[in-house]
């Protein structure tokens, strides 16, 4: 049985006391019974990095923190950034990387987002690395040659070794945010099975095999199960339906009851 990742990104959202609350709803729901094979994570603000995976650990709740966005130099004179020691020292394990908001906004290049991703491995933090289309490179039909080029870009320069520590995570900038649609199943499919054919052309069969990829965009409990039937979506990234933590809760007992229950 593969390991289905399953976790969220709260944005710029969540003051410290909010931030708490979800911490204790997602222990009274889960506590520590989640399956080994489902490993939940959550990616707060730099603020409630700290706090959140203290709570986690200190009640032995396997769920994973990471981080929304890093500066690739260790330090320096880079005003108000963050640097992956930092991260690891506020208790994050895992750093988001690449978001459409951080190309759109702060005019982040694939290449800036390859230099992070080799600075996060060579500090111990696991890269989750955000590739996307645009709703015009859609309609041009040219969706897959467009995030296999930002996976290629992102993952260049690793070694086998070094690329089975990443995760990669389709999101569709056409389907996220409040308006968002989500992709359909089937199409989630077919762009998650183009990137796998990437990283096996890369990195071999036996090393692309191991890389996580993960569907973002609109997910929500409705259509969470159906996406995970893909053969090649290995977890959930997951947008407003998991900042209320009831709903993230559910989610990932849905998904526990229908790949891990029943195949037992």
């Amino acid at each position: 049985m593969k390991t289905i990742w399953l976790g969220t990104s709260w944005k710029m959202n969540k003051p410290l006391s909010e931030a708490m609350q979800w911490c204790e709803i997602l222990a009274q729901r889960l506590g520590q019974v989640v399956h080994p094979d489902i490993q939940p994570f959550v990616i707060p603000p730099f603020t409630a990095i700290h706090p959140v995976s203290r709570y986690l650990q200190e009640r032995h709740i396997r769920c994973l923190t990471g981080a929304q966005n890093m500066h690739e130099a260790d330090s320096g004179p880079w005003t108000g950034e963050i640097s992956a020691d930092m991260l690891l020292e506020a208790g994050a394990t895992l750093v988001e990387l690449g978001h459409s908001e951080r190309r759109g906004a702060f005019n982040e290049t694939d290449a800036a987002i390859n230099r992070k991703v080799h600075s996060a491995l060579r500090h111990g933090l696991r890269p989750l690395i955000c590739i996307g289309d645009s709703a015009e490179e859609k309609s041009w039909q040219v969706s897959r040659e467009t995030v296999v080029r930002q996976m290629k870009i992102a993952l260049h320069g690793l070694s086998r070794q070094q690329v089975v520590d990443t995760l990669v995570a389709y999101e569709p900038i056409w389907a996220i945010g409040e308006q968002g649609t989500p992709a359909r199943p089937e199409q989630a499919g077919e762009i998650h099975r183009a990137l796998r054919q990437g990283l096996c052309e890369l990195f071999g069969q036996e090393t692309g095999l191991q890389i996580p990829l993960l569907y973002g965009g609109s997910v929500n409990k409705q259509n969470a199960v159906e996406l995970l039937q893909q053969e090649d979506v290995d977890g959930l990234f997951i947008g407003r339906a998991a900042w209320d933590a009831t709903g993230y809760c559910e989610i990932v007992q849905r998904v526990t009851q229908e790949f891990i229950l029943k195949s037992q």
